[in-house]
């Protein structure tokens, strides 16, 4: 496929599922601590590679409600990760009109984690060329059960509910399901990501481990993306 008819087939929405830090560590001789900061180097990369190419939602898996189960010394290091990270692209972020949004609960984050996200979300919320929402403390079942509770409180009996209104009350509101989902490091499950939104997604697994998981990488996925026909559950003539 010519890079024109790329570029006419990109998705708004891809969504990242960052695996393999540790493996690519191990295979290294390395400690997953070095694991964990070249897989936030790949992360800079996409996200510079997306905005380049104009894709206006990135969505990247960071922590799951389930990583609070690795040891507390990793947990500590990945959101001084987190922190430092923010710190360093803050002001790039403000400069080429990427807003930070977050899927997930705040509120057990420690303290410096916390605060630094909510300074640059707020830093950066006029700006519209490409949205980064970062998966933190995530949990595709637990956000499904937060959008009923949501709905429960209001008040809205069975027969008012529509698709439009449970989505408003998912993390991701008014943003669009993700068009394409990628997974690094040959594991294929979504791993309780996204599960209202990825219910049209496109998936991409790859062996690649995610520090390995160039802006190549990333062509390869959006040119494999491209040749696929989305349906909808409709025939192809009725999508042509």
């Amino acid at each position: 496929m010519t890079s024109s008819s790329l570029m006419s087939k990109l998705p708004r929405h891809i969504a990242v599922i960052m695996d393999g830090n540790g493996r690519w560590a191990k295979q290294r001789g390395l400690s997953r601590s070095e694991g964990h900061r070249a897989g936030v180097q790949a992360a800079r990369s996409i996200v510079k590679e997306c905005l380049r190419l104009g894709i206006p939602y990135l969505t990247l898996y960071t922590f799951s409600t389930e990583n609070w189960g690795r040891p507390q010394e990793e947990v500590s290091l990945l959101f001084k990760l987190l922190t430092d990270f923010l710190h360093d692209e803050e002001e790039d972020m403000c400069r080429n009109g990427i807003r930070l949004n977050i899927f997930g609960d705040p509120d057990q984050l420690p303290f410096s984690a916390r605060s630094i996200l909510r300074r640059v979300m707020k830093s950066t919320s006029a700006n519209s060329k490409l949205t980064v929402n970062l998966a933190l403390n995530y949990s595709g079942r637990e956000e499904i059960l937060r959008a009923v509770r949501s709905i429960l409180r209001q008040g809205y009996s069975p027969d008012d509910l529509t698709e439009a209104i449970f989505q408003k009350e998912l993390y991701s509101g008014d943003i669009p399901d993700p068009d394409l989902i990628i997974r690094t490091s040959g594991e294929q499950r979504i791993s309780n990501f996204l599960l209202f939104q990825c219910a049209y997604s496109e998936f991409y697994f790859t062996p690649v481990y995610w520090p390995d998981f160039s802006p190549e990488s990333l062509q390869n996925a959006l040119n494999d993306y491209a040749n696929r026909s989305r349906r909808y559950g409709l025939t192809e003539e009725q999508n042509s």
